[in-house]
């Protein structure tokens, strides 16, 4: 049986790379995306779009990068979760699928009907926080940081023909 090997699959995060993160403390990286996610989301807070996350607590998982983060919202803020509490929602991808995600390359749906991304937990949780993704405009949210994550994602793809080439 031939098994083509899609960009996809080869556009994950090398292991000798993601090395170095699992030498840094959860609580930083915890720390530093709940920073930006307070930040890309601050009118969303405001206005209340995220209040189906109050009292739950999300896990994301990266899988490529090893990494694991956990949030819940506490009065207007997204806050660092303690990773041994249990958790409502996990979602959880390689780091392509979630620059995917965020620069709309792929539709939203897609990443999950194919199951690049996936979702565990509280089924009802999970549509609203899928629900809160497709309706927000990357471009708009992230601003200037779109266009990085965009060359991010192309760097990511390069990544992959390369590693596709050498696999031939």
């Amino acid at each position: 049986m031939n098994k083509t090997i899609t960009i996809n699959e080869l556009a994950k995060i090398p292991p000798l790379l993601a090395l170095p993160l699992r030498f840094s403390p959860p609580l930083i990286h915890n720390t530093a995306l709940v920073t930006m996610l307070n930040r890309i989301f601050s009118q969303a807070l405001r206005e209340g779009e995220l209040d189906f996350m109050r009292r739950r607590i999300l896990r994301i998982r990266v899988l490529d990068a090893n990494l694991s983060f956990c949030l819940t919202l506490v009065g207007d803020r997204l806050v660092a979760h303690n990773h041994s509490q249990t958790h409502d929602l996990t979602i959880e991808g390689t780091a392509y699928d979630f620059l995917l995600l965020a620069t709309r390359r792929e539709d939203p749906d897609t990443l999950f009907f194919n199951r690049r991304l996936r979702l565990g937990g509280d089924t009802e949780l999970g549509l609203y926080l899928k629900n809160f993704l497709d309706a927000l405009e990357p471009e708009e949210q992230l601003g200037p940081l779109f266009k990085h994550l965009e060359r991010m994602t192309a760097l990511f793809e390069q990544v992959g023909k390369i590693r596709s080439v050498i696999r031939l």
